[in-house]
């Protein structure tokens, strides 16, 4: 393949100046409004260094001593004037050929001239020098509009990269009927012309031609134009990267043209790749030459410049060569690459397998891939380039959203830095986990899933950016969305009343938590036994699966009450197997009231004992007779299940009191007289202490 390449490519003057310009700036208070030149590589390098892309809606947030800088289009006569009265120190990088349309304009405008731009409404360069005559001027791409224009006296200016050939024929049909004075110029960049002039003589010459450059930029929209009017086959990419090499391996004559904003590394890259598979004769061309020796014998400059630039044929390091074995010996394999004046050394130690001269010899004219691991001498490896392999291959992945892991090996303002293979990652402090990272220095050492945000493998710089916020918030809407669907497949499937299996799994003060079918409800403390409980571990034991009802349940706040005790039998309703009338009971006093006392036979079962039941004797005070924790010994005298209440008597069991009768007198008194009753001994209650029942009854007779 013979590769055509115009002399005038790659960054005109404006460009390079405007480049050099703001690379050389240092600080944080750069604000860049717009892009400086049309090509995304160039304007992603300057972000890099700090360098801050604005638009005119931002110019109010710039402050004194800011610096705005001008790009290589230029801008309205506004912006210098803002930035003068706001003390905003400018920084001009227009082209010096686009200052010179604006002063054309500035100065016509104010001399009473209709200014007339030829080119593009919406390039950049068009509405900068638009702005020098107040957005009085009339743009155009056609001649059609010149002959609409009424006015005495006209100004014609060019886009300095509007196309020579269409310019010339808009001028040339311009009719001046009604102008009295027309000034034009023709403002169109001479080197603008010299690469038109070169693109349409290459393209001539070539079976397909590259056309390289920004998306946005218009030279490089013209020179692509050039080209297909002269060639079928023309691909237009905006960065060498772009360039799928199979579609156009197989051309004889390939032309290459770069955009005037498209910097000479773009061509390089080309070259490089190329190189890889391609035996390349390297042909310049330029203004003076319509014909093109392809077979010449000389070296041209453009092929000097390259052997310059690339020693060692077309090895560089990482570079993977196919290669011919053309013999074995001890020490390892002696290589054939095509293109190369001697033979090279391929070290055993640098084989993937287990290196054995007689498995070699038979293997003499073979093809084998290796990679350039050294450039003086050059050396190579297959073990090297089985690594760079596997890593592109797990780099693709990675690329396509597979997770991977880093060690964090340190930290800086932004976030956590580590490794993976050669390449450098870097984690934003915003996209370490959900939530604000406060200590950063807490992940050093640790390894963390992540997902690549941006993959970067230019040159040297190998960079991927990565998140693991992004999985941590993948898997907690995995979870949410496996919850949601439990919990909605578990509040389906039950109402209240139901009776469920469940497994108390935490207690805390106000209840039992329970597991039931994966879901956590709450059975409340006062809904464990019905003779109530002080803790949860009276009735439950954690882990041990039982029977609960649903008492309540609440879809919306995801709460379901549960009861155990509902379940259970209250202790009155076993009273009729356990208790009848007349049998005769143990308990303890449980409380003392004025009519009596309540005696507790069980837990929940207790019966009254009324005060005159109590004793054979009338009290007044059952406390004078019974204290609260007492045991006593009763007869049950009357059970009523329905109102759970039960009547005992103590002096039931109580041996009857005989009280003597005395023998009566015959009386001389009238009939009517009645006889006096036997006087009893009132007990006072002072008198009673420490006496018993049978003491008082003794004294009594």
């Amino acid at each position: 393949m013979i590769i055509y390449k115009g002399k005038h490519c790659g960054f005109c003057f404006g460009v390079e100046r405007a480049v050099n310009t703001v690379s050389s700036l240092k600080g944080n208070n750069n604000y860049l409004l717009g892009e400086i030149i049309h090509n995304e590589l160039v304007n992603e390098q300057f972000k890099s260094a700090g360098i801050k892309f604005i638009e005119y809606k931002d110019l109010s947030s710039l402050r004194s001593g800011d610096n705005l800088i001008i790009r290589t289009h230029g801008e309205p006569k506004y912006i210098f004037d803002f930035a003068l009265e706001n003390k905003i120190n400018i920084i001009d990088c227009t082209c010096p050929f686009v200052k010179d349309i604006q002063k054309i304009v500035f100065e016509k405008y104010k001399l009473g001239y209709q200014i007339v731009i030829i080119g593009s409404h919406s390039h950049p360069e068009v509405i900068g020098i638009n702005g020098w005559c107040e957005n009085t001027a009339i743009i155009t791409e056609s001649v059609e509009d010149l002959y609409k224009i009424n006015s005495n006296k006209l100004c014609i200016v060019v886009q300095t990269t509007f196309s020579e050939g269409k310019f010339d024929k808009i001028i040339k049909n311009f009719i001046y009927s009604k102008a009295k004075t027309v000034d034009i110029f023709k403002t169109i960049c001479y080197t603008t012309k010299r690469r038109q002039k070169e693109t349409e003589m290459l393209s001539k010459l070539c079976d397909a031609v590259l056309v390289i450059g920004g998306a946005n930029s218009n030279n490089t929209q013209n020179l692509a134009k050039i080209c297909s009017i002269n060639c079928k086959n023309v691909f237009r990419v905006t960065k060498a990267s772009d360039i799928n090499f199979e579609n156009i391996k197989y051309f004889n004559k390939l032309g290459i043209v770069l955009g005037a904003s498209t910097p000479m590394s773009q061509f390089q890259e080309v070259i490089f790749n190329m190189s890889n598979t391609e035996e390349i004769i390297n042909v310049t061309v330029d203004e003076t030459q319509e014909k093109v020796d392809a077979n010449a014998q000389t070296k041209s400059e453009f092929e000097m410049a390259i052997n310059k630039m690339k020693p060692n044929k077309d090895f560089r390091i990482g570079q993977i060569i196919n290669a011919v074995i053309s013999s074995a010996s001890d020490s390892g394999l002696t290589l054939s690459i095509n293109n190369a004046k001697k033979d090279f050394e391929l070290p055993a130690s640098e084989m993937l397998e287990e290196y054995k001269k007689e498995d070699y010899e038979n293997k003499i004219g073979e093809k084998i891939r290796v990679m350039v691991v050294g450039k003086q001498p050059i050396r190579f490896s297959e073990k090297a380039m089985a690594k760079v392999l596997k890593e592109e291959a797990e780099i693709e992945e990675i690329k396509n959203g597979k997770i991977f892991e880093a060690v964090i090996t340190a930290t800086n303002k932004g976030g956590l830095t580590g490794k993976f293979g050669s390449y450098e990652v870097f984690i934003p402090a915003s996209q370490i986990k959900i939530g604000f990272v406060k200590d950063l220095e807490k992940y050093v050492g640790k390894t963390l899933r992540l997902k690549a945000d941006k993959v970067e493998s230019r040159g040297s710089r190998r960079q991927i950016v990565g998140s693991q916020k992004v999985i941590l918030e993948a898997e907690k809407a995995e979870r949410d969305a496996i919850k949601a669907a439990k919990e909605a497949e578990f509040f389906g499937a039950i109402q209240e009343g139901d009776v469920v299996l469940g497994t108390p799994v935490r207690f805390v003060d106000f209840g039992a938590f329970v597991d039931v079918n994966g879901f956590d409800c709450l059975a409340h403390i006062t809904d464990l036994s019905w003779t109530g409980c002080k803790n949860c571990e009276e009735v439950l034991e954690i882990g041990k699966q039982t029977q609960f009802v649903i008492l309540k349940i609440d879809q919306e706040s995801k709460r379901v009450s549960l009861g155990y005790k509902q379940l259970q039998p209250k202790p009155w309703d076993l009273v009729p197997e356990k208790y009848q009338i007349g049998d005769v009971v143990k308990g303890n006093v449980v409380r003392i009231v004025s009519f009596g006392a309540f005696v507790e036979l069980e837990k929940g079962v207790d019966g009254l004992v009324h005060v005159s039941q109590i004793s054979n004797v009338w009290l007044e005070n059952p406390l004078t007779a019974l204290q609260v924790g007492q045991e006593v010994e009763a007869k049950i005298m009357d059970i009523n299940v329905e109102k759970e209440k039960m009547t005992l008597s103590i002096k039931a069991l109580l041996p009857e009191v005989e009280v003597p009768v005395k023998e009566e007198k015959k009386s001389k008194k009238p009939a009517k007289e009645e006889v006096a009753e036997p006087e009893l001994h009132e007990w006072k209650e002072e008198e009673t202490a420490g006496v018993s029942i049978a003491e008082m009854l003794g004294n009594n007779n």
